[in-house]
């Protein structure tokens, strides 16, 4: 008698290895969790021993963002087309190159410079993290396997300002960058030893053209916003830098139209659901990364509190996220996204007028009661509109749908760091009074608030130290109203724009789920 073997099939028999590969992907995952917000608490001791202006200190936050959010898509389709395996492997080790460069930089451009390359490498990790999971694991465990990668990328942003901060006590600032290597190695030995390879040989070609479009106008843009303030509105480069904006992104969008596979569907957005949706979740990453670039040197410089309590002290914000990731799909099962969203956009903007009344003497309490509301507020808008965005869309376009609404949030979260802090370093120069102080020692002082702290202590000058915190105050409360009146108008819209209950073709009600917490959220 033959005996015929069948063979074997990943439904049939998957890898007894896809745990430990899992294992790998969200140590991964983790890793671009913490270095969202880990930064941030490095900023004000990274401003004081480089001497990093407030304009650098943006350029080191959103250079990661840029370059994440223009990178993204051609990122996956070249993961699609040439292995994705081969491709998140690169994609960490030019991860982990970018953090070696960064914690053994000397002075501010050596930061920026590995920031940027940590965003190339993250842009190639966070897609095809997602898109080897079919590869890995049987239909019946992929739901599984992404809720436990989307939950280590969001518990890596409440996590990123504790560690951080614990790392500042006790060793350099380059140690925010050490903290990834040893992880990051660990996922590329495990990724070379525990993932098959897949590829999808029909996906579309990069578009070389667009992602330079959309990588150099995003840059001009960010570039005149963060250059503004210190230059002048009307100076030369910044205008220039604006109108190069405008001609790269104008020439992106009929490109994009044209095409019969672009790589962002622009057309997405008429889709008034899907543009409503997309609209929500933007405003959620422009407050988040805005208010965590604001936080720090105003919870360090003003209110003399160390790293580590300054990462304890931004909990507050993250905590609206945990809560919003058990509650949202209740109330939204039960009085719609329209509503959910359009209360918790309301919710933000009473949090930022809140905050917009803090004064030099306010003290963390008050801080931390506006942070926890907008925390609140944030997420419950954040996290339904994510949902509702995709599932306002058909099946078919749900690939494209995904790839528009990250990169558009990212866009947002590069815009908030840009905008806010153009806006706080506008008014902080324009309020600080340095009168009587060299030449140097001023411009030290107007560069950043922890700046100023420094030389007043060098002088023995108190009186620089309280205009320098005044001033301070005066700009983040001009930031924080800005965003009270965002969120009001993005309330509005919403509620005009976003239907109640749709119901995309053969699904269920859109109104009635929420999809789980994207893994870049």
């Amino acid at each position: 008698m033959v005996t015929v073997t069948q063979p074997r099939t990943r439904e049939s028999r998957p890898d007894p290895r896809r745990w430990w590969a899992l294992g790998a992907l969200v140590a991964s995952m983790l890793v671009l969790g913490f270095d969202t917000t880990i930064l941030n608490v490095a900023l004000p001791t990274i401003a004081g021993q480089l001497g990093a202006t407030t304009g650098q200190q943006q350029w080191m936050a959103d250079a990661y963002i840029v370059v994440f959010a223009a990178l993204m898509l051609p990122a996956g389709l070249l993961g699609d087309r040439f292995g994705r395996r081969r491709m998140l492997i690169g994609g960490l080790g030019v991860f982990l190159a970018a953090s070696v460069v960064g914690a053994l930089s000397s002075d501010a451009h050596g930061v920026i410079a590995a920031r940027a390359l940590m965003g190339i490498g993250a842009a190639f990790v966070m897609p095809l993290a997602l898109s080897v999971l079919p590869s890995l694991f049987p239909r019946e465990e992929q739901t599984k396997a992404l809720g436990a990668i989307s939950a280590a990328s969001a518990l890596g942003m409440p996590l990123g300002p504790i560690i951080g901060g614990w790392l500042l006590d006790h060793f350099w600032w380059g140690s925010v960058f050490v903290l990834n290597v040893p992880m990051v190695a660990i996922g590329i030995i495990a990724c070379l030893f525990l993932l098959p390879e897949s590829r999808d040989p029909a996906a579309p070609k990069v578009d070389i053209v667009s992602t330079a479009l959309t990588a150099l106008g995003l840059g001009s843009l960010i570039y005149g916003i963060i250059e503004g303030p210190g230059k002048g509105w009307t100076d030369a480069v910044v205008i220039g830098a604006f109108v190069t904006a405008a001609v790269l992104l104008g020439a992106l969008v009929p490109r994009e139209r044209g095409s019969a596979r672009p790589m962002l569907d622009l057309s997405l957005l008429t889709h008034r659901g899907f543009l409503s949706n997309t609209l929500a979740a933007t405003l959620g990453m422009f407050v988040l990364s805005g208010v965590l670039f604001l936080l720090p040197p105003y919870l360090q410089a003003v209110l003399g509190t160390d790293a580590l309590g300054t990462g304890l002290r931004v909990l507050p914000l993250m905590g609206g996220m945990l809560l919003a990731a058990r509650l949202a799909q209740p109330l939204v099962t039960r009085f719609g996204a329209r509503a959910v969203v359009c209360t918790a956009l309301t919710v933000l903007a009473f949090a930022a007028f809140l905050g917009a009344r803090t004064t030099v003497g306010s003290g963390y309490g008050f801080t931390a009661l506006w942070l926890s509301i907008a925390g609140i507020g944030m997420a419950f808008a954040m996290i339904p509109a994510m949902g509702g965005a995709m599932a306002t869309l058909d099946k078919d376009q749900a690939g494209r749908g995904s790839g528009l609404l990250s990169t558009v949030r990212q866009t947002g979260s590069a815009l908030g760091v840009a905008l806010l802090g153009a806006l706080l370093a506008g008014a902080y120069s324009g309020r600080l009074s340095t009168a009587g102080l060299p030449g140097p020692a001023a411009d030290t002082a107007r560069d950043s608030v922890v700046g100023a702290h420094a030389v007043a202590g060098k002088l023995g000058e108190p009186a620089l130290a309280a205009s320098a915190d005044s001033a301070f105050v005066h700009g983040m409360t001009l930031a924080l109203a800005v965003i009270g009146i965002a969120a009001l108008a993005a309330a509005l819209l919403t509620a005009a724009l976003m239907p109640g209950r749709v119901r995309p073709a053969g699904d269920a009600p859109a109104g009635t789920e929420v999809a789980p917490v994207s893994a870049d959220a």
